[in-house]
């Protein structure tokens, strides 16, 4: 039997950053993963580029049933500390948008980065192999693998959630949290695209392509960045954002022209050029596509002089005020993240070792913290990886 002071399952972004630390600090540390290669779901990130983490990173960016928990990882691990390392290693690297991180070059480059970090410290990653099954035992814990058994003193789950299976995602980390009597939240998909019944996504389809600057709000959460139309319904950043927050059965709010008052810009317009059609003053602010789709919608036609102040009113109010209800998301297969998770209650937040069985830790996306959409998600991989590997 192989023994091993810490186990680690799951060779993405928490469980190789978890190693790397782990592994300088002399702990003979073994990572294990089932797939071929590790940290799929870096090497697809960010269209290829990896948004590895922002700027802007702060508890106030992450959701979960304590905002406060991910403080104490946070302050200990920064994202000006992962900047930092991703300097040490000469990776060029600019920011797009809102404090957003990516390679100039390839995301590999930050895979390399956590492969030779974790060949530095000593830390052995083995790929191609299956969990069969976990025990506690006097020494910490029993993994049994496809290829024997290994006994740790700790144990690292970095599993992740349940978003895009094709790269095997599965409830594994879950699996093990209740095996060992801790509580798992409710998980759904999250960072994903709304759909939407039959006749809204006809209107989306002909719109399929478009995209705009839009605010999205639900309940007082709003955010501003691009909402874009798909075959599918809503997607882009803005729609991504508010589907953490959006709950079945409820509305949205969409502001489509979120720095006009639009009944008062066509109304004024309307006394300046009122032999103007309404579609062509329209499309001086909104794709012309949209605006006619908006005005079929609405039954209106002709010219601003033919059209009473109330219609343009409701013009108006359905630009800056279109309320939606979506009928679901495109589900785990495009999410970019699991909300929920294991219960942050059931972990210190200084270590992520559960409270109720020592040696055993939870990093990364299987736990009960999710981040906004722009880096926010890795840089919780990588502080709250760090903070495991310090303890474990």
């Amino acid at each position: 039997m192989e023994i091993r002071d810490v186990v680690i399952i799951g060779g993405g972004a928490a469980g190789l950053m978890c190693g790397r630390v782990a592994g300088r600090r002399g702990r003979s540390v073994l990572i294990l993963d089932h797939a071929r290669k590790p940290a799929e779901k870096i090497r697809i990130s960010g269209g290829g580029r990896c948004n590895f983490t922002n700027l802007h990173s702060s508890p106030a960016a992450f959701l979960s049933t304590n905002r406060h928990f991910c403080k104490s990882a946070f302050a200990r691990y920064t994202q000006d500390d992962f900047v930092q390392l991703v300097t040490q290693h000469q990776i060029a690297f600019h920011e797009k948008k809102l404090g957003q991180l990516f390679c100039d070059d390839s995301a590999q480059q930050i895979i390399d980065m956590l492969l030779d970090e974790c060949c530095d410290a000593g830390a052995e990653l083995r790929l191609n192999t299956g969990v069969q099954r976990v025990e506690a035992n006097l020494d910490g814990y029993l993994v049994t693998t496809d290829n024997g058994a290994i006994s740790c003193q700790s144990l690292v789950i970095a599993t992740g959630g349940l978003s895009i299976p094709k790269i095997g995602a599965t409830r594994f980390g879950y699996d093990i949290a209740r095996q060992f009597g801790l509580k798992v939240t409710a998980v759904k998909p999250a960072l994903v695209p709304l759909t939407f019944q039959a006749d809204f996504l006809a209107r989306c389809k002909a719109l399929s392509g478009l995209s705009v600057d839009a605010e999205v709000q639900h309940g007082k959460t709003m955010f501003r960045e691009g909402l874009l139309f798909t075959h599918r319904g809503l997607s882009g950043p803005s729609i991504l954002q508010i589907s953490s927050y959006w709950d079945e059965g409820t509305d949205i709010r969409i502001n489509l022209l979120p720095d006009i008052d639009a009944a008062a810009w066509l109304t004024e317009r309307k006394t300046q050029t009122p032999r103007q059609e309404v579609l062509t003053a329209l499309g001086e602010c909104l794709p012309r596509r949209l605006a006619a789709d908006i005005l079929d919608e609405m039954v209106i036609s002709g010219r601003l002089a033919d059209q009473p102040n109330t219609a343009l009113a409701r013009v108006g109010g359905r630009i800056n005020r279109w309320q939606v209800t979506p009928s679901g998301t495109e589900g785990y297969r495009t999410a970019e993240v699991t909300l929920g998770g294991v219960d942050v209650g059931e972990l210190s937040a200084r270590t992520m070792e559960a409270r109720s069985q020592p040696g055993l830790f939870f990093i990364g996306e299987v736990v009960d913290v999710t981040g906004h959409l722009g880096g926010y998600n890795f840089q919780w991989a990588w502080s709250s990886g760090f903070v495991a590997g310090e303890a474990a």
